[in-house]
């Protein structure tokens, strides 16, 4: 369970002391409780047997018969199938089938269909749930994961798989499945209220609904009964307590969700207004991250260790803004950390979602497609700023498993990979046992002189580190390595270069983790800037092609009449985006216009902006609330004023404003983004927004309006593009076009007009702030117009 921390409001303590005293009572009983499990030997058949002509028999346990409608589409959908199809469930019949399909078995969403064929007669969110739960007087029953988390895996297997509890969720509530990937504004409604009523969050999230959707109670994980895994109340306990009490006690139910509604609607949409953050602001961040920061092990103290917790781009600007070689040295010493560790794939590439201990060793296994995103940046940036071939090598390493792994050959990027695989003979599923190796499968992979090289270089042993296995680690030197085995360094690397195919193809035998396979336009946005930026910086044009293949994907079926959906999954689209998909797909076009010159990515950048403007954005105080003006009512519409373990979308859209008013020199996408971060001063200032602080910085600065003029195409700028490679980091916007091209694309970037290629060469032009220095083919009197700050 991934935890929370969050303090609630003391105003709001009696709810829980309320709750506390409900949870006292006696607990009801079901007068079915103790009925035998319903089951038919044909998965589907009481789905064919009338009971009127309105509705359809439910197996499940207790649960209320099916629509017939939505029996004909449940019929439909499974005899359409995939013939590889695996019921997620241990209730088979004899020949393997499953005796219970529910609603959640017609969503696209991964995670919804992992819990098709619990005994839970699951719904999926929306106004149908609600509306049952009301005609039949019920509360609504809530439960919220993502289909990578461990312990929603747990408590589906302990509790939602149980037929006992399953029977009294279904007699006494209507339950309802969420996806938080999906639906981040639903999970964002409930977990504030979680965090208030408990001082904590985390998923999987379990809430108590009125039907009309206002929680009255909530928390994180429950075992299935009282006193399991060493917890206080179990879940089926804490369901009768809380059926009980919306029965008997409906006017003090009423009154606690009322209040706990009214302090959503601040609490989601709080006043951070102030000043406009400056050069103190991101001093006295850098100062505090400085006094967290762990000096041996990289990152912030203590653990878990997230790779998000310390803002490496941050400090890489602060580095270079200050010339204090302290931030530089925290953001190399954590990235090189996190690089040595277990978090990082050492043999497939790419990261884990973060570690279990401070040492960035024993990692929790899923793999986000967000988080590779953001350290692919991180590491690219590094590079940049330090032309250490180090940081390059691990961004080839995350992108080149993202390309072999995560993508879908329409175009998009797939979001994420479970930690859980199936152990080999066992039939049950272990978290880490696919990544993880014991000396002995290394031996019967490699030959002597390879394996006792990995074996050494990889740290691993007979005891292991996680559960008698070996998470793979690097954490000595090549020469200290190479001197405890009596070979050369030279020979070293060889062997381990060697070992990895081998090694690769033998854990690709074993069952994987299981693939999310929804395409989410935010995280595929985030991958977008994370090739393109890799494209330019480490000259690799397949890096540019690549996130061309996503955007395209994104731009055209994720996009209906000009709006993004969020979410895509075998062909259905589905949800509203959000703001941070629109904001990470704009920060990724901008990236890719700068990659390939291609105009058509920044015309489609600043479309998504008009969407952002006309329906997110806070007209009256600026900044931008995360759902459209127009979209599916919640309890409050939130106004995201923090970072998490991916950055809000308001502290990545002000900076796509700064870089659209440079290449447009429309002066109102800046006062857009100076009223933004205005709106959110004060979670800035309290470090609560680093990755506007990306913002602040080159609102102090004076970006660098670089345009690059070829007399045909753009192979003719390589050189000069290999000047801006080399000059490191800078905040700055690129233009590169031919001749031919400018007349056209000086409509959309007036910066380009009037320039040309000076006697038929590339030619460079350095700008700030519109006012152009002298044009030049040289490259080092280019350099040095790119080093003056």
């Amino acid at each position: 369970m991934h935890s929370l921390a969050h303090r609630a409001g003391p105003a709001y303590l009696f709810i829980t002391l309320f709750l506390t005293l409900l949870l006292s009572l006696p607990a009801c009983s079901s007068a079915n409780e103790d009925s035998p499990v319903d089951s038919t030997s044909d998965p589907l058949a009481a789905l064919t047997a009338m009971e009127s002509p309105d509705t359809v028999d439910n197996p499940a346990p207790g649960a209320e018969p099916f629509p017939a409608l939505v029996a004909k589409q449940i019929q439909q959908a499974w005899a359409a199938r995939p013939a590889d199809y695996v019921p997620r469930t241990r209730h088979l019949d004899a020949d393997g089938q499953p005796l219970y399909t529910n609603r959640l078995f017609l969503d696209a969403s991964p995670y919804l269909r992992q819990h098709a064929h619990n005994p839970v007669d699951w719904h999926p969110w929306g106004d149908e749930a609600f509306e049952i739960a009301a005609s039949l007087g019920r509360p609504v029953f809530l439960s919220v994961g993502y289909s990578t988390c461990h312990w929603c895996h747990v408590m589906e297997e302990e509790s939602f798989e149980d037929p006992e509890i399953a029977r009294y969720i279904n007699e006494h509530f209507v339950a309802i499945k969420v996806d938080r990937e999906e639906r981040p504004d639903v999970d964002a409604v409930y977990m504030a209220a979680v965090q208030a009523l408990t001082g904590s969050g985390g998923w999987p999230m379990t809430v108590f609904l009125t039907p009309d959707r206002v929680p009255f109670y909530g928390g994180t994980y429950f075992p299935p009964r009282d006193g399991g895994r060493g917890r206080g109340p179990g879940l089926l306990g804490l369901l009768k307590v809380m059926s009980q009490a919306y029965l008997t006690q409906p006017e003090k139910v009423a009154d606690a969700a009322k209040k706990l509604a009214d302090h959503l609607k601040i609490a989601l949409a709080p006043d951070m207004g102030g000043d406009l953050p400056g050069a103190a602001t991101l001093d006295r961040t850098a100062a505090h991250l400085a006094q967290r920061y762990d000096a041996v092990e990289g990152g912030l103290q203590g653990a878990p260790k997230f790779p998000s917790s310390l803002p490496i781009r941050f400090l890489l600007r602060q580095y270079l803004r200050t010339g204090d070689s302290e931030p530089l040295e925290m953001a190399t010493h954590t990235l090189r950390q996190m690089a040595a560790g277990g978090i990082h794939d050492q043999l497939g590439g790419g990261f884990h979602r973060y570690s279990t201990d401070q040492y960035w060793l024993v990692p929790h296994f899923e793999k986000m497609l967000y988080d590779n995103a953001l350290l692919s940046l991180a590491y690219t940036e590094a590079w940049q700023v330090t032309d250490q071939s180090e940081f390059a090598d691990v961004t080839r390493d995350i992108l080149d498993y993202v390309a072999r792994e995560m993508s879908a050959p329409e175009g998009g990027f797939y979001s994420a990979t479970d930690a859980d695989s199936l152990v080999p003979g066992t039939g049950k599923r272990e978290e880490g046992w696919f990544f993880t190796w014991t000396p002995d499968e290394v031996r019967a992979v490699l030959d002597a002189p390879h394996a006792r090289a990995v074996i050494a270089w990889y740290g691993i042993t007979d005891s292991g580190n996680f559960e008698g296995r070996n998470v793979l680690h690097t954490t000595d030197s090549v020469a200290k390595v190479a001197a405890s085995l009596g070979i050369k360094q030279g020979r070293l690397k060889t062997l381990i270069t060697q070992s990895r195919p081998a090694l690769l193809k033998a854990r690709a035998l074993r069952p994987p983790p299981l693939r999310d396979d929804k395409i989410l336009a935010g995280w595929n946005g985030l991958m977008i800037s994370a090739f393109a930026r890799a494209a330019i910086a480490l000259d690799e044009p397949a890096y540019a092609r690549r996130a061309e293949a996503a955007a395209s994907y994104v731009l055209g079926p994720m996009r209906t009449k000009g709006r993004l959906h969020r979410a895509a999954m075998d062909g259905k689209v589905q949800h509203d985006a959000m703001i941070e998909d629109y904001a990470f797909m704009v920060a990724g076009l901008i990236d890719l216009f700068e990659a390939t010159g291609d105009r058509r990515w920044l015309t489609q950048a600043i479309a998504l902006d008009g969407v952002v403007q006309a329906h997110y954005e806070d007209p009256v105080n600026g900044g931008w609330y995360r759902t459209p003006d127009d979209g599916p009512p919640l309890l409050a519409r939130e106004k995201v004023t923090h970072d998490g373990a991916q950055p809000a979308g308001s502290s990545v859209h002000a900076l796509n404003l700064f870089r659209l008013a440079e290449l447009t020199t429309r002066d109102e996408y800046r006062v857009r983004a100076e009223r933004a971060l205005k709106a959110s001063a004060q979670a800035i200032e309290q470090g609560a927004m680093t990755e506007a602080l990306l913002a602040v910085d080159w609102h102090l600065d004076k970006p660098k309006e670089i345009v690059l003029v070829t007399p045909q195409d753009r192979s003719q700028a390589a050189p000069l593009l290999g000047v801006v490679r080399r000059s490191g980091l800078r905040n700055r916007v690129l233009v590169v076009a031919s001749e031919g091209e400018l007349a056209s694309l000086a409509q959309t970037v007036p910066l380009v007009e009037g320039k040309t290629a000076i006697s038929g060469q590339a030619t460079a032009y350095v700008c700030e702030q519109g006012v152009c220095q002298r044009p030049t083919t040289d490259l080092a009197v280019f350099k040095k117009l790119l080093d003056e700050r």
